[in-house]
């Protein structure tokens, strides 16, 4: 949860400021000392000579410290550049500066000043909650296996002057769905950061059993090896032969609203630890597998999220857990395995294994007969190489979900592009001695190629992939982002009508 208390007030000239800290966005054309009327005169003249003297530019992003008067102790200015090409860019900018600032000073409350911005009542929301949601994610800092821990910041309070496009109630929600978002985020930061020798699928499993005792509206259900043996989970299976922590396929049920509402379902690849088994990876970065349950962290911090939110709808999260491990026992190339479908897979590669414990859990999730399905998954490194590490990869047999979920991505800034799952590719995918090959036949094309592959086994609903292989983790500085977490919650929201 966020340590800080987020709250919003109607600004008023007869109320004369009273922080620690009083945040002030500036103008790079702003004329001193117009623009900081109400603030009072002395702080106007503070901010005003600061603006004369040439000390602060205003250029987006950019911040200066300027000690205060009276009842106000500190002011940070924030660039908020031109004020004729303030737009969305601009807001996010200059709220990240502010969010930076705030954390790394000693003030412990402060106040935002945002009516003098005049922003409109459409646009204002967003920037609550990117404020809020910036907020609590800049302060996150992983720390649970040193033996000592970061100092907390000694921010503890942060109020909001907004102007006359909301209400007070209304801003605070909106600040509360920012930071809830937020703690969704930095749940799946704290998964995906944890060592592979604690974070196995039995410690996802643990944790799927904790949020169903902190919220009412989450059930948890896991299933062991023998269950999924039973149900012919041959290739979910197959990835964790080699390893002696047993796998598990995780189901969490969010009921937010009536039993008869179809579920959204959102299916995570959660390898624990990947070596990449038989077809063992090279030595150099080996230790970022522990990142590859990226797509598991993200189920679980977006069921958290929407929770907070009280979302009214109904998602079921399934994460496919394994860790793999080369061994006597372990898969080998050239092995055909039997997934619970039905269709048989020659495993090539078996450092290809997100999509054979995916396809087992896209098939068992069909049984909730889900309105749509969205799996997500550190997948392919192809993806890298396509987008980089901006967007994540969007593929889908259908156009209006996967437009929905590149316009979600683009609103909240978690964004996303849609590539193509042709039949074309397909012919790359075929195999002598099994019904389909879990690998291409070729180099090119290696994340549409994993995307048709998961194809096969979703064409009894809506259904769309995120490879999200280069923005669920970064490798400098080394780190989970908690993307997507942003864009699942901003998608599930508008299927909610929210």
């Amino acid at each position: 949860m966020s340590q800080f208390a987020l709250t919003a007030r109607k600004f008023s000239s007869s109320t004369p400021a009273k922080t620690q800290c009083l945040v002030v966005p500036v103008f790079s054309d702003s004329k001193a000392p117009k623009g900081f009327n109400g603030l009072g005169e002395a702080i106007s003249d503070l901010i005003g000579k600061a603006l004369e003297l040439g000390d602060f530019t205003g250029k987006t992003g950019t911040t200066a410290w300027l000690t205060g008067d009276g009842p106000v102790q500190r002011i940070v200015l924030v660039g908020a550049g031109k004020s004729s090409d303030f737009a969305a860019s601009g807001h996010r900018q200059m709220l990240s500066a502010a969010a930076n600032a705030l954390l790394k000073g000693k003030a412990k409350d402060a106040l935002v000043h945002l009516a003098d911005l005049k922003i409109d009542g459409e646009t204002l929301p967003r920037v609550l909650e990117w404020f809020s949601r910036e907020l609590a994610m800049t302060a996150y800092h992983y720390d649970e296996t040193l033996s000592e821990k970061k100092p907390k910041p000694s921010l503890k309070k942060v109020t909001v002057d907004i102007g006359d496009e909301l209400t007070v109630a209304r801003a605070r929600l909106h600040l509360e769905i920012g930071q809830s978002i937020a703690n969704g985020a930095n749940l799946a930061r704290e998964l995906v950061n944890l060592p592979g020798n604690i974070c196995t699928p039995r410690y996802l499993s643990s944790q799927a059993r904790k949020l169903a005792r902190r919220y009412t509206t989450i059930k948890a259900t896991v299933l062991d090896e023998k269950k999924m043996k039973s149900l012919g989970m041959g290739s979910l299976l197959s990835v964790g032969h080699g390893s002696d922590e047993p796998s598990q396929l995780i189901i969490m049920e969010y009921k937010g609203a009536g039993a008869k509402t179809r579920p959204y379902a959102l299916v995570g690849k959660g390898i624990t630890f990947d070596t990449g088994g038989i077809s063992l990876k090279p030595g150099p970065k080996m230790d970022e597998m522990k990142f590859d349950m990226g797509g598991a962290g993200s189920v679980f911090g977006t069921l958290q999220a929407i929770a907070d939110m009280e979302l009214p709808i109904n998602v079921v999260g399934v994460v496919a857990a394994a860790e793999n491990m080369p061994s006597g026992r372990a898969t080998k190339p050239g092995d055909v395995v039997t997934s619970m479908s039905g269709q048989t897979i020659e495993v090539l590669n078996t450092d290809a294994e997100g999509r054979l414990v995916l396809c087992d859990a896209l098939t068992y999730v069909g049984r909730y007969n889900p309105a749509e399905v969205v799996d997500i998954a550190t997948l392919t490194g192809a993806i890298i190489v396509s987008l980089g590490n901006v967007a994540s990869g969007v593929f889908a047999n259908d156009d209006e979900l996967a437009a929905t979920l590149v316009q979600a991505g683009q609103q909240c800034h978690d964004r996303a592009w849609q590539l193509p799952i042709w039949s074309d590719y397909d012919k790359q995918l075929e195999s002598k001695f099994a019904d389909i090959a879990n690998i291409g036949s070729g180099p090119g094309a290696g994340s549409i190629t994993a995307a048709c592959f998961l194809a096969r086994f979703t064409k009894d609903y809506r259904w769309a992939h995120l490879d999200v292989a280069g923005t669920a983790f970064r490798s400098a500085p080394k780190g989970a982002t908690g993307r997507p977490v942003p864009l699942l919650v901003e998608y599930l929201r508008k299927r909610a009508g929210k």
